[in-house]
């Protein structure tokens, strides 16, 4: 046994059942390692980006950890903007990055670079492997600090003789560092806040937003009345007819102030206080009323759905939430312009239960939420932090974390572009996948924030940074040069037909939607 199959086979034993790659040199010993060692399934991907924005939909949706395995500094550094919104998510995954072999690195070779400055501003964990015999014990403790509540990016150095030197055995798992319980004091603390009389909002993420913390979140809603909110790129939420209602909190900072006016008191459950996403001259960074009061549940490394129960049984709630969100399909539309509104009613109208989004819609998605809210039940993925180019990727890792689940990826033609090489791995894997391409040929959020900074004397050049035309873009024949089955709607009926077939098939299918 060699490093780095004592390596691939530690990950196995710690339950890492499959790694996204994009392999090199260095790493060409962990890639034979998989023929050897069984229990990975080895997922090629053709850019870093989608590698580590596919480890990211996987993990959030399997709860649990892939492996990413990428060649030296370089191509971490070319994963690090996936990464990052990873790390936002709160999203277990262990980086494998290849390097030069110990004894080359006195020669400063082309590829030489500072790994661990790339990983840092990402990883919540970081080591180089410095000798064969301790990859395997190494290994072991990138899973156990990956899979730490509340999770994180575990990346691990792989010097290439580390790989191909002999090595001992493999490592068993070590335990799981899990969410610490929370205190009674802390339950008691927020009982009696609750009963103050002021108005009251929780504001949930991570767990309290699926499963048994959604249904406790409930629990205390219907005793008390305070109200349910999210982030606004809460990393994972269950949403739609029959589920807890909760309220997302808008995207602009003006929004942000109106929708808290007169709430007192926000208790936080693994969450942060609202703050605007970016700095606009004139308008609040801090969004929460002067006079609103904060208080604590559960930071995000505590068990936020336990201190839920708690605080409910604490309260005298009832055993489950009498309030539900009601069920409710939009008609779809039989003419009209194809345009953000009514994509929204065909994709809420025809899209089957349980269903998985890997969104970034960007402009075109505040319709499909509206729409979406009393649809079927579904799970929603969002651009959690910030950086575009996440949906495509992020879509590839769900589908392969829920393969008997439909996946649909409505997504902006701009940040599609920063990604679409993830379309060949759909293809590839055969990934039941749904693209919605929104082609309004703009970096349309761009435009609006344009105005909102008050850059002032925007002419032709500067709205040419913006524009996606001269040339156009063809996702159609972008999607089926990688594999792809596309089709493009210009019109509602066109959409609506093309939806119904996709959501009738099993497979990657993109529909360029001319809006």
């Amino acid at each position: 046994m060699n490093g780095a199959q004592s390596l691939v086979q530690t990950l196995v034993n710690c339950g890492v059942d499959i790694c996204f790659a994009n392999p090199g040199t260095s790493e060409m010993h962990f890639v034979a390692a998989l023929d050897s060692i069984e229990g990975i399934r080895p997922v090629l991907c053709l850019f870093e980006g989608v590698v580590t924005g596919a480890a990211d939909g996987y993990g959030r949706i399997a709860g649990k950890p892939a492996a990413t395995l990428l060649h030296l500094g370089p191509g971490l550094a070319n994963g690090l903007a996936n990464l990052h919104n990873a790390r936002r998510a709160a999203t277990p995954i262990v980086n494998v990055v290849g390097d030069h072999a110990t004894y080359h690195l006195q020669y400063d070779a082309l590829l030489t670079s500072d790994i661990v400055g790339f990983a840092r501003p990402v990883s919540s964990w970081i080591h180089e492997s410095k000798r064969a015999q301790s990859v395997a014990t190494d290994a072991a403790r990138a899973v156990q600090a990956a899979r730490s509540a509340p999770g994180g990016i575990a990346t691990l150095i792989l010097p290439a003789d580390t790989a191909w030197n002999p090595a001992e055995r493999a490592a068993s798992p070590l335990p799981d560092i899990l969410p610490a319980v929370v205190g009674s004091d802390a339950i008691d603390d927020v009982a009696k806040l609750l009963s103050n009389g002021k108005k009251t909002a929780f504001i949930l993420r991570g767990a309290s937003l699926h499963g048994a913390g959604l249904e406790a979140a409930g629990r205390v809603q219907a005793r008390t009345g305070a109200r349910l909110f999210c982030d606004t790129f809460a990393p994972m939420i269950e949403l739609g007819a029959g589920r807890v209602p909760v309220e997302r909190i808008p995207y602009f900072a003006e929004q942000i102030v109106a929708f808290l006016t007169g709430i007192e008191q926000i208790i936080l459950v693994g969450s942060k206080p609202p703050v605007s996403f970016f700095a606009y001259p004139g308008k609040p960074s801090w969004c929460a009323p002067d006079a609103c009061q904060f208080s604590t549940l559960a930071h995000p490394h505590e068990d936020g759905p336990g201190a839920l129960a708690a605080l409910a049984d604490a309260l005298g709630a009832p055993a489950s939430s009498p309030i539900r969100v009601p069920f409710l399909l939009p008609d779809v539309p039989a003419s009209g312009t194809l345009n953000a509104e009514t994509i929204a009613q065909v994709i809420a109208a025809m899209t089957p239960d349980n269903a998985i989004y890997a969104d970034e819609a960007a402009t075109s998605v505040f319709p499909l939420l509206t729409r979406l809210g009393r649809a079927r039940p579904h799970t929603h993925l969002p651009l959690t932090g910030g950086s575009i180019g996440q949906g495509l990727p992020v879509a590839v890792g769900a589908a392969l974390a829920a393969p008997d689940r439909k996946v649909i990826c409505p997504h902006g033609d701009g940040g599609a572009a920063y990604t679409m090489q993830a379309l060949w791995t759909m293809a590839r894997e055969d990934l039941d996948i749904t693209v919605v391409i929104y082609a309004n040929r703009s970096y349309a959020i761009l435009n609006i924030e344009l105005q909102r900074v008050g850059a002032l004397n925007a002419g032709p050049k500067a709205l040419s940074m913006l524009d996606l035309h001269n040339p156009e873009m063809n996702w159609t024949k972008i999607a089926q040069g990688l594999g792809v089955e596309a089709s493009r709607a210009t019109t509602v009926e066109e959409f609506a037909d093309q939806y119904a077939s996709a959501m009738k098939q099993r497979g990657p299918r993109l529909i360029e939607a001319m809006i």
